[in-house]
């Protein structure tokens, strides 16, 4: 197994970088894959658990109760023990969470699905977590804005399970086999791609020399660090913005197919599409997202995406026809592209707190997961999908109003826990380019 580089080491080979970012790539495309693919099949698990939309909202929030419980804490463990270690155990637990949730699909029993959904929110904060951090030290190697390239990969993954999703729903394929068969391919090439997309850390804190020498950062520090970052203004309002990205785009994924199918009396195929759509229009805006980032600046692009996505929600949740309402799925997704990447990307700013921050900033993604379920399932029940999707729009707002926050720390403030963002959005990066990067040293 290659050891981790910490990303202050510019001697890190060129071969390394970008086997380290190819492997990264394919784990997010794997991750999208995983998560979306099962969600496509929440009608049929409705059916099979025989619940209502209520309900079924209401066992989704033990997922963020999981995710919230993890996320706390993964920051401090990650920092301790590396995002290598963190990964592998995460993708075991999720096999086993799937597990249960395909056993609860075929048995009809509810309380496996709260034990396999708790277990799959707790592994998947485990995953978000260094998948991100680790995006994020490769994007400091590079010079230049690549971290959308990574949510990209999610969202071509998600794409390919929504199509995977309508194929087995299409088939009659029941979702405990769909489910299961798609975590076994899925843990199997995570585990064969974790090594080298781990291969480049943060630079530590501090710390102490292990038996064999090597440098590990002391358990204090790495806690200390990670409550400090709790009394950092910038990285709390930067979460917030995390939390209304993550809300519009959560909530398309549990419920923009419920709210076709039912809002339109379209089959569960057609809602299976639907989901495709807006995962496709995300997918194509974070491929060309990074360069507009580059060229116009985080909070330029952020403020933008967030009047996208707002045009887009209103639009699908007042359309009086379907393809009205598909054109707004395609606004609202290309608004909800760039939210989350452009937030973590800020979170990371200064690398060796960046696992601290973007634990932060993660948890409100996990409080937007825990509230939006039971809020979203009563109001799916009472006024239907298309209206409770239309009710983000409040967060949405938020967003633009807080866009400011995302600004480049200043290069002289950049080692201040409390420092602000740059007085404009073309503040110079804190890391340097790369050596392999010639076009990124030019700058």
């Amino acid at each position: 197994m290659p050891p981790s580089l910490p990303v202050d080491d510019t001697a890190a080979p060129a071969a390394v970088v970008t086997r380290a970012r190819y492997s990264l790539l394919a784990l997010f495309t794997l991750m999208g894959m995983l998560f979306s693919s099962w969600l496509t099949r929440l009608p049929s698990l409705r059916v099979d658990l025989g619940i209502g939309s209520a309900e079924l909202g209401a066992l989704l929030i033990f997922g963020a109760v999981g995710a919230l419980a993890a996320v706390l804490v993964t920051g401090t463990i990650v920092t301790r023990f590396g995002s290598r270690a963190v990964m592998l155990v995460a993708t075991a637990g999720n096999l086993v969470g799937f597990g249960l949730i395909a056993a609860a699909a075929a048995a009809g029993d509810a309380r496996l699905f709260v034990v396999g959904a708790l277990i799959n929110g707790m592994c998947g904060a485990g995953t978000n977590i260094p998948i991100n951090l680790n995006a994020a030290v490769i994007e400091q190697h590079v010079g230049r804005a690549i971290l959308p390239h990574f949510h990209a990969a999610f969202s071509i993954g998600a794409a390919l399970g929504t199509l995977a999703g309508a194929a087995f729903s299409a088939a009659h394929v029941s979702a405990a086999v769909h489910i299961t068969v798609i975590s076994l391919v899925v843990a199997l090439a995570r585990f064969l791609l974790i090594p080298a997309a781990s291969a480049l850390q943060p630079p530590p804190l501090r710390h102490s020399a292990s038996d064999d020498g090597a440098p590990r950062p002391r358990g204090g520090v790495a806690l200390r660090t990670a409550l400090a970052a709790w009394a950092e203004p910038r990285t709390v309002l930067i979460g917030l913005v995390v939390l209304a990205g993550s809300l519009s785009e959560g909530s398309a994924g549990n419920w923009l197919s419920i709210a076709v199918v039912d809002g339109f009396d379209e089959r569960e195929a057609v809602g299976s599409l639907a989901y495709g759509t807006f995962i496709v229009s995300m997918t194509v805006f974070r491929i060309l997202g990074a360069r507009v980032i580059d060229r116009y600046g985080r909070v330029t692009v952020l403020r933008t995406s967030g009047i996208a996505s707002l045009a887009g929600l209103m639009l699908f949740a007042f359309a009086p026809s379907l393809p009205l309402a598909w054109v707004g799925i395609v606004f609202w997704g290309f608004g909800a592209a760039l939210g989350v990447p452009i937030s973590i990307a800020a979170a990371s700013d200064e690398p060796t707190r960046a696992a601290a921050r973007v634990s932060v900033v993660t948890s409100f993604s996990s409080m937007a997961q825990l509230a939006a379920p039971p809020v979203l399932g009563l109001l799916v029940e009472t006024i239907g999908g298309r209206y409770a999707l239309g009710s983000i729009a409040i967060a949405l707002l938020l967003s633009i109003l807080l866009a400011g926050q995302v600004a480049p720390l200043r290069r002289e403030s950049a080692d201040d826990t409390t420092a602000g963002p740059a007085d404009h959005d073309d503040a110079p990066r804190t890391s340097p380019p790369a050596a392999d990067d010639p076009a990124a040293s030019r700058r």
